[in-house]
C-alpha cells in the first residue's frame, strides 16, 4: 500500500478526473498523505490553457519532484505537451488520467468495487458526464489533449448522479470540456434527457450545469430552457462562453457559432425563466482583432449583461493555428483587457447592488473565510453569510437569507 498526494489545477471537469483517481487509489488500499513531503507518490494534474499557466506546472512540477518519492504527471499539459516535462528537467511518469492509479501502484490496477462509495469535495459531488468537445478552436491547445467527444450512456451517468447524492452531496456539478454536445458522438444531444433524469433522483440536492459552447447549446436551446424551467434542483445558470462579439473574429478563431446564434440562447433563457445567471467568456486581443471588433464586444457585453464574466487576454499555445498569426503586441491587449474588465466590475456591480434587501432561499456549499459561510441561491449567485457558527450554519444546509450589502462578485446574507 502507497500513501498518496494529488493536486488539481484547472477547470471543474479536471477535479473531477482527480476525484475518479482517487476512487480507484482508495479501491487499491492506497491511502491520502498529509502532503507530498509524507507521500510516496505524488500526482499533478495540470493545466495548460495559457502560457503563465504552463510556466506554473512546469514550476510546481520541479519542486514536486524535491518533495516526494515518485511524481505522476498527468491532465491537460501532460497530454498536449508531454515532452515539456522532459526539457525542464522533471523526472516523471506523465501518463493519461485513465493511466494514472497503474502509474502509481506500480503495474496494479484494481477494479473499482461496485459498492464503493465516490469521493466527494465536502458537499459537492462532481460528475465529469463526457470527455472531449466537438469544437476545433484556432487557438487551443486543450482539444490536442481531450480529443473528440466520447458520452458514456445517459443511464451510466444518471447511476453516477444517484452514488453522489447518496453519499451526501448536497451539490452536483455536471462537468465536461463541452456539456452541450454531450451525446453528439451518437448522434443526438442528449444534455435535457440527462439533466432531467438527474433530477428525478430521489434527495435534497441542486445541480449546476458546467461549460456549454453556444453552438452546442443553440440546437436544443428550447428543450434545455424547458428542463430549466420545470426542475427546481436545476440552478438557473448557463455557462455559454461567446469569446468575441465580433463574426469575423469568431471565423478566425473557428468557434463554429456566430454572435446571433449566441443571442438566440440568451433569449430562449430569458423567455423561459423569470431569473437565471449568464456567466461567459471573452478573449481579448486575438491576433486578428481589430478596434471595430474590440468595440463590438464591449457593445455585445453592454447588451447582455451577464451577470458573471470571464475576461482572458490571447496567449498564443504552442502547435495552434493561432500561434502562427502576428501578435497584436502587449499593450494594446494590456489595455482593451482593462476597458474590458472596467465594463465586468459594472456591469456585475450592478446586478449584486439590485439584490440588496432581497430575501432569498440559498444552500451553503463551502466554509468562507474566517467563521463564514459560502452560499448558492437558485440562480447560483454567491451569497457569503458571516458568523455561521453563531447561527448554527455548516454546508449542506439550505435555509433563508435577507441580502444585507454587495461587493463587485457577491453579496453579503444574514440569516432570517
Amino acid at each position: 500500500m502507497a500513501r498518496y498526494h494529488i493536486e488539481t489545477y484547472g477547470c471543474t471537469a479536471n477535479r473531477g478526473e482527480s476525484r475518479a483517481i482517487e476512487r480507484r487509489l482508495r479501491d487499491g488500499g492506497h491511502y491520502p498523505a498529509d502532503g507530498p513531503a509524507d507521500a510516496d507518490v505524488a500526482i499533478l494534474n495540470t493545466c495548460t490553457v495559457v502560457e503563465k499557466t504552463e510556466q506554473n506546472m512546469l514550476r510546481r512540477a520541479e519542486e514536486l519532484q524535491d518533495e516526494t518519492g515518485d511524481l505522476v504527471v498527468t491532465g491537460c499539459m501532460a497530454l498536449a505537451q508531454g515532452g515539456a516535462f522532459a526539457d525542464a528537467g522533471v523526472d516523471a511518469q506523465v501518463v493519461h488520467w485513465d493511466g494514472v492509479p497503474e502509474a502509481a501502484m506500480n503495474g496494479e490496477c484494481p477494479t473499482t468495487t461496485p459498492d464503493a462509495e465516490p469521493i466527494l469535495d465536502g458537499v459537492i459531488g462532481i460528475l465529469p458526464i463526457a470527455r472531449g468537445c466537438m469544437s476545433d478552436c484556432s487557438y487551443c491547445i486543450t482539444k490536442r489533449a481531450t480529443g473528440k467527444i466520447d458520452s458514456p450512456p445517459v443511464e451510466e451517468n444518471v447511476e453516477k448522479a444517484r452514488a453522489l447524492v447518496h453519499a451526501g452531496a448536497k451539490e452536483l456539478r455536471i462537468t465536461g470540456q463541452d456539456t452541450g454536445v454531450y451525446g453528439w458522438d451518437d448522434g443526438e444531444r442528449k444534455l435535457h434527457v440527462l439533466l432531467d433524469r438527474i433530477c428525478d433522483i430521489d434527495g435534497d440536492f441542486r445541480v449546476r450545469v458546467g461549460m456549454a459552447n453556444p453552438k452546442g447549446v443553440h440546437g436544443i436551446r428550447e428543450e434545455l430552457a424547458d428542463v430549466f424551467a420545470e426542475n427546481e434542483k436545476l440552478y438557473n445558470f448557463l455557462h455559454a462562453p461567446v469569446q468575441s462579439g465580433s463574426n469575423d473574429v469568431l471565423g478566425d478563431m473557428r468557434r463554429q457559432h456566430q454572435v446571433g446564434e449566441f443571442l438566440d440562447v440568451v433569449e430562449t433563457f430569458d423567455d423561459r425563466l423569470d431569473e437565471w445567471t449568464l456567466s461567459t467568456d471573452f478573449i481579448v486581443g486575438f491576433p486578428t482583432e481589430t478596434d471595430d471588433d474590440h468595440e463590438a464586444s464591449m457593445d455585445l457585453l453592454r447588451r447582455i449583461r451577464p451577470e458573471k464574466i470571464n475576461v482572458t487576454r490571447f496567449s498564443k499555445r504552442p502547435g495552434t493555428d493561432a500561434a502562427d498569426l502576428k501578435g497584436l503586441g502587449g499593450t494594446v491587449k494590456k489595455e482593451r483587457s482593462k476597458a474590458m474588465s472596467e465594463l465586468k466590475r459594472e456591469v456585475v456591480g450592478e446586478v449584486h447592488e439590485s439584490m440588496v434587501g432581497d430575501e432569498r432561499e440559498v444552500l451553503a456549499v463551502r466554509p468562507g473565510t474566517g467563521d463564514s459561510v459560502k452560499c448558492r441561491d437558485g440562480a447560483y449567485r454567491q451569497v457569503i453569510v458571516r458568523n455561521a457558527d453563531e447561527h448554527g450554519i455548516e454546508p449542506g444546509d439550505r435555509f433563508e437569507v435577507s441580502i444585507t450589502a454587495h461587493e463587485t462578485m457577491y453579496v453579503f446574507g444574514r440569516p432570517v
